[in-house]
């Protein structure tokens, strides 16, 4: 097994998001244009709907604002304090 499929098993086996449905996300964001607030509304709608998950309008305001300022921590960390404080 590569170490790439051990990720997707973990994190299928962690959010029950299968790795071709991973994978069909990333296809659709790759040339994304992440300064464009429809494109950034439709990414996080289908991220959330991959996780299962309801975005609130509130939530989905905040996220587009963070995303399209580059406002979004990029190490792991910072990340998961951001989305911690921004519930």
């Amino acid at each position: 097994m590569k170490h790439s499929d051990s990720m997707f098993d973990n994190i299928e086996k962690n959010t029950n998001v299968k790795q071709e449905d991973i994978m069909k996300l990333v296809q659709s964001l790759q040339g994304a244009d992440f300064q464009d607030e429809k494109t950034v509304r439709k990414v996080i709608r289908d991220v959330g709907a991959l996780a299962g998950k309801s975005v609130s309008a509130r939530k989905e305001d905040e996220l587009v604002k963070a995303v399209m300022n580059n406002d979004i921590p990029l190490d792991l960390a910072s990340l998961s304090k951001w989305f911690q404080s921004s519930r």
